[in-house]
């Protein structure tokens, strides 16, 4: 049985943080296994969170630097990773930082050259796992649907509640993705305005109240009414929820309350929509940072109602699923195998896309 050992790497909207995920990952009885065997969380300096952050307002030469300093600065975070780990890595699969998102223009960079993070690692990367779906005419993303399809297929929902909220399905026998809108993004806009990195476990947001013309004016805005394939990101929140936020003059607790309700109230109605008659009860499996929010949970749970249940795994599967997949990505793309779905991304075909970098001597 061939056992990969590989290095996920994972960087999102929320600029949390850099997750890193030592994951092994074989076939069993005709069905894809894994292990996570080893985590680690590397907070951004803040000078860090800021350069990524405005990345897409740096002009073409800043850009380029940046995308290799963060390369470098990834491969120095795995090789001490790796020191630390002293166990066996085949390969580093990155998905690195977005910084351009706008697939209508053929247009997405994730930020992290591979070859300087092969080179300062010391090992062989694949990476930049987007830009190929987007020449095929998809939206490339959401990405995770693969591995929902593949590791967790006996749920019938996989929710990610990242910076913004994305779920998969099987529809038809194919399987189904998007971005369904909001989901930390805001939160942290509002606590990190007030001086808290996080609402925890989402106490302030369940002492607040709700504020009907809001949640009106969110529910209503034109995203939501696309259809899918659809994907969404930072610059759409900061053109459309940023202006809605700093025009509010009620408190953060209540906008923290209103928030929860748009993100759980648009969340439902994708699943209700999408839901198993077959099955007197469905299983939503629920990751990502959002889970760790008792009131986002407990307000997510009454929207779906009876016929929807929600599951919260351990917080290791919470926090490093996105990592994982990424992993098994990159073993798919080693293998020549589909690991982008045109079902989800609306791509004229499944691709086996991503990047390969050998380390080479400096």
């Amino acid at each position: 049985m061939n056992v990969y050992k590989v290095l996920g790497l994972m960087s999102g909207t929320s600029l949390d943080g850099l997750d890193i995920a030592y994951c092994h990952i074989w076939i069993e009885d005709g069905k894809w296994s894994f292990s996570i065997k080893e985590t680690a969380e590397v907070d951004y300096s803040n000078e860090m969170r800021e350069y990524l952050k405005n990345a897409i307002h740096l002009s073409e030469e800043e850009h380029e630097q940046l995308h290799k300093d963060y390369g470098i600065w990834l491969g120095q975070q795995s090789k001490l990773f790796m020191d630390e780990l002293g166990e066996e890595v085949d390969f580093i699969a990155s998905h690195g930082h977005t910084s351009h998102h706008r697939p209508e223009d053929g247009v997405t960079f994730q930020l992290g050259d591979g070859q300087l993070l092969a080179n300062t690692s010391g090992k062989q990367v694949v990476c930049d796992f987007r830009t190929k779906d987007v020449s095929l005419k998809g939206q490339g993303a959401p990405l995770v649907p693969i591995g929902d399809k593949l590791l967790f297929h006996e749920y019938d929902f996989c929710l990610n509640l990242g910076g913004i909220s994305n779920i998969s399905f099987e529809k038809d026998g194919e399987r189904i993705a998007y971005d369904i809108g909001l989901a930390n993004m805001p939160l942290n806009y509002i606590t990190h305005k007030m001086g808290l990195a996080y609402d925890e476990d989402g106490k302030l947001a369940r002492s607040g109240k709700l504020n009907r013309s809001l949640l009106q004016k969110l529910n209503s805005l034109p995203y939501y009414s696309l259809p899918y394939p659809k994907s969404t990101g930072y610059e759409w929140f900061t053109s459309e929820i940023v202006p809605l936020i700093e025009a509010s003059e009620i408190s953060n607790a209540d906008l923290l309350h209103t928030f929860i309700h748009h993100n759980c109230e648009q969340i439902a109605f994708a699943a209700l929509k999408h839901k198993n008659n077959g099955k007197s009860t469905n299983k939503l499996l629920a990751t990502g940072g959002g889970t760790l929010n008792q009131f986002f949970m407990d307000t997510l749970q009454i929207k779906l109602g009876a016929n929807i249940e929600v599951v919260v795994p351990n917080k290791t599967l919470i926090a490093y699923k996105e990592a994982l997949v990424f992993a098994l990505m990159g073993v798919l793309r080693l293998e020549g195998k589909t690991n982008v779905l045109k079902s989800v991304t609306g791509a004229t075909s499944d691709s086996c896309s991503g990047e390969v970098f050998f380390p080479k001597e400096s």
